[in-house]
Parts: structure tokens; C-alpha cells; sequence
């Protein structure tokens, strides 16, 4: 089991802060920071789909304020699985083509999510949009991601 180095507390005085750690940069940088939370795990949201999308590992962590002090709070946010085996060569191009296809529609339902205001996903959450991407056609995930985005306008 990896451990990781725990996320300084940024400086200054308290607000709402994100911070991530890319294992080969072995340090940590604020990836946003304001004011009010919202805006906050938003960039967190949108950074996380970016950097995992690359296949880059990263780490993220959340601080804020909390009785006039600062708090690390507590991301929902995973890190990325490790890779699993591939195939062999002769069965390897339509399952990786299946992979990326239900990847891509995972991604597209949590951009659907980030824009409806729902950042703070529970593993049940992550579990739900996973079985989302892998039952549903492109179509159809792109119809949801556009509900989603109507209602985050709203």
C-alpha cells in the first residue's frame, strides 16, 4: 500500500484552497484558491477530469476555513486505479476501444455533474456514473450531461 505525503497548509490567512501533487514533481501547488467553495471545487472538478483524461496520477487536497483556522477537508476524489494488464495483442484492440469509449462517456456525465453544481460525489456517486457509462449510448449520455448542464444553469 502507496502512501502519500500529507498536503502542507497553504499561507496566508484561511480560505478555500486547492492544492494537488503530481508524484514526479514531488511537491505540492495550489491548483485554486478564493474565498467561497464553490468556485473552488469546481477547478478542482475540472483539473481532476483533465489530468486523469492525460493518464496522469495526481494527488488532491482540499483546505478551508473552519472557525477561524485553517481545516483540511476531506475530497471525494479518488486516485486513479492502477493500471491493469493488457490483453494480448489479437483481443487487445476491441477492449481497449470499449475502455475508451465507456471512458469517455464517464466523462462526459461528470462534466454534466461539475456543471450542474454537483462536485462532492460519494462512492456510491462514482459507482452510479460508472454503471451510467457502461449501459448507456453515447446518445443517451450526452442527453443526460445536457440536462444536467441546463439545470447547473438554472
Amino acid at each position: 500500500m502507496e502512501t502519500r505525503p500529507e498536503s502542507p497548509r497553504p499561507q496566508g490567512a484561511p480560505r478555500w484552497v486547492a492544492m494537488y501533487r503530481r508524484p514526479a514533481e514531488q511537491t505540492w501547488r495550489a491548483a485554486a484558491e478564493s474565498p467561497h467553495r464553490s468556485p473552488v471545487l469546481h477547478a478542482l472538478g475540472e483539473m481532476t477530469q483533465t489530468l486523469r483524461a492525460r493518464g496522469d496520477e495526481v494527488a488532491f487536497a482540499l483546505w478551508g476555513p473552519k472557525d477561524g483556522d485553517w481545516h483540511r477537508f476531506d475530497t471525494p476524489l479518488k486516485q486513479a486505479a492502477s493500471p491493469r494488464p493488457e490483453p494480448e495483442a489479437s483481443a487487445a484492440e476491441p477492449t481497449i476501444l470499449a475502455e475508451r469509449m465507456t471512458a469517455r462517456r464517464h466523462q462526459v456525465l461528470m462534466s454534466g455533474l461539475s456543471r450542474a453544481g454537483l462536485y462532492d460525489l460519494s462512492p456510491e456517486d462514482d459507482a452510479t456514473v460508472q454503471a451510467l457509462a457502461e449501459r448507456l449510448d453515447e446518445a443517451a449520455v450526452r442527453r443526460v450531461a445536457h440536462w444536467l448542464a441546463v439545470a447547473g444553469a438554472r
